[in-house]
C-alpha cells in the first residue's frame, strides 16, 4: 500500500498548488498537482478539505497505474482525459 503525503503549497484565488510524495517501500515520486475552485467545488463536495480530495485523486490513479506512471506535474482537470470514469467515481469515493 502506498503512502500518500499532500502538502499545500500554495493558495491563489481560484486555484491551489499541492506537492505530493508516493512512498512505496523504499522508492519515492513527487508531483506538483494544481486543483481549481471551481473543480473542488464541484466534484469535491464529499471531502473535508482539498488535500483530502487531492489525496483521493492519487488513490484512484494508484488503482489504475504505477507511481512512476503518474505524471510529474498535472491539474486535477486533466485526470478524466486519461480515465473517463474518474469524475463519476472521484464522486462517489
Amino acid at each position: 500500500m502506498a503512502e500518500i503525503d499532500v502538502q499545500r503549497s500554495d493558495i491563489e484565488r481560484f486555484m491551489s498548488r499541492f506537492h505530493v510524495k508516493v512512498t512505496e517501500g523504499e522508492r519515492s515520486t513527487h508531483h506538483e498537482v494544481t486543483l481549481s475552485a471551481a473543480d473542488f467545488d464541484r466534484l469535491g463536495g464529499n471531502y473535508h478539505s482539498p488535500e483530502e480530495f487531492v489525496r483521493t485523486c492519487f488513490e484512484f490513479l494508484l488503482e489504475r497505474e504505477p507511481k512512476e506512471s503518474i505524471l510529474p506535474s498535472f491539474d486535477v482537470s486533466v485526470i478524466s482525459t486519461y480515465f473517463p470514469d474518474f469524475e463519476t467515481r472521484i464522486q462517489r469515493f
